[in-house]
């Protein structure tokens, strides 16, 4: 699937070639196909009772999935990392052979053998939608550190430090800056910097209507579902609502099987390389959310602040402290892998972490 094309293969019962056929974008020429193929295997005596769809994940994300099952067809969508591919140097690469790949790989899923490729989890798109303030506000939250980074950059040049431009009242102290011999902000550099704190002032107003329409709908919600698990987790103590809203969003409100699952897809595994007698570990794997891993590595480092007493807080102590503990460093990432899977558990089976003090009324 591109921007300009779709490539459909398939293999229609009762026609011995295996058809393939560029279309233009559209949702619409992809049932004509269908029906067409489907007319064919009718024409040659067979029965069709089941029709089977799936393309890999990609920008498009999973509306069209959506579509199709709507119209009773069953859709699936390919993680492309999963599909197994040749180790070349040089190989060929068209649309046509990964095409052919893809179809493999389904009639091999289909037959049972799950080692062919893993399907992504379709989200509805109520779910997608509840992703959006957490993932809006990281993005302005970026946006506002680029600006203040590169204006301090411009103002160390000119040779002034001390200058914090996430202040509200930076837009008045900013006429009266001077260098260190005397002169001022050049008018060009000047223009510049205003536009930049106007910029500042509009993040700024975003992040906090985003922030205020998040609890509103925490508030207004039913005391089932995700929202009942963001007031769960921000009644713990150093986990705040940006954090439990965007873990709940992220991972914990997904149908995950095991614990052992929970940590793959938050990409908090190990990457062991063991080959006959060579064994060593090349770190995490992360495969799975970036968004979960970095946000769950900072909760950890808060969580040793604010949880100083709990189990978990103590079994990092007991393995960092000391002149034989373990890099600090190191030992946060399993502590991260730890706390994701109590807190996971904290919100499907309502088990409290050992020690974790919770706040009497929930944020």
């Amino acid at each position: 699937m591109s921007q300009s094309s779709w490539l459909a293969a398939g293999v229609v019962p009762g026609i011995e070639r295996q058809p393939l056929k560029k279309l233009e974008t559209s949702e619409q020429a992809l049932m004509q196909l269908l029906q067409r193929w489907r007319a064919e295997a009718v024409k040659a005596g067979r029965t069709i009772a089941r029709i089977v769809i799936a393309f890999e994940a990609g920008r498009d994300g999973f509306w069209l999935a959506r579509w199709l099952g709507s119209q009773g067809i069953e859709a699936y969508v390919i993680h492309p990392t999963s599909v197994a591919i040749s180790r070349e140097h040089k190989r060929a690469k068209t649309d046509r052979l990964d095409t052919a790949m893809l179809l493999r790989v389904l009639l091999g899923w289909l037959r049972g053998e799950r080692g062919h490729c893993s399907m992504v989890a379709v989200p509805t798109i109520d779910e997608e939608d509840a992703k959006r303030p957490s993932r809006e506000r990281e993005s302005l939250v970026g946006e506002r550190t680029r600006i203040i980074n590169r204006m301090k950059s411009a103002l160390v040049r000119l040779g002034i430090r001390g200058f914090k431009p996430e202040l509200r009242r930076a837009p008045q102290r900013l006429q009266e800056l001077r260098t260190p011999g005397g002169h001022p902000i050049p008018p060009n550099t000047l223009d510049e910097f205003r536009r930049d704190l106007a910029r500042l002032a509009l993040i700024r107003e975003q992040i906090e209507e985003i922030e205020r329409a998040r609890l509103e709908r925490i508030e207004q919600a039913p005391p089932t579902g995700p929202h009942a698990m963001v007031r769960l987790l921000a009644s713990s103590v150093g986990v705040g609502v940006e954090t439990a809203d965007m873990l709940v969003q992220e991972i914990l409100s997904r149908n995950l099987r095991d614990r052992r699952a929970v940590a793959r897809y938050a990409g908090l595994t190990g990457s062991p390389d063991e080959s006959g007698a060579k064994r060593r570990e090349k770190g995490l794997a992360k495969s799975g959310n970036a968004r979960v891993r970095r946000g769950l590595i900072q909760l950890a480092w808060r969580f040793l602040l604010f949880q100083k007493d709990s189990a978990l807080a103590q079994w990092y102590r007991a393995r960092t402290e000391g002149p034989t503990g373990r890099r600090k460093t190191t030992i946060i990432v399993a502590l991260a892998r730890k706390l994701l899977i109590a807190l996971w558990r904290l919100v499907t089976v309502g088990e409290i972490p050992q020690g974790v003090t919770l706040r009497s009324v929930a944020a």
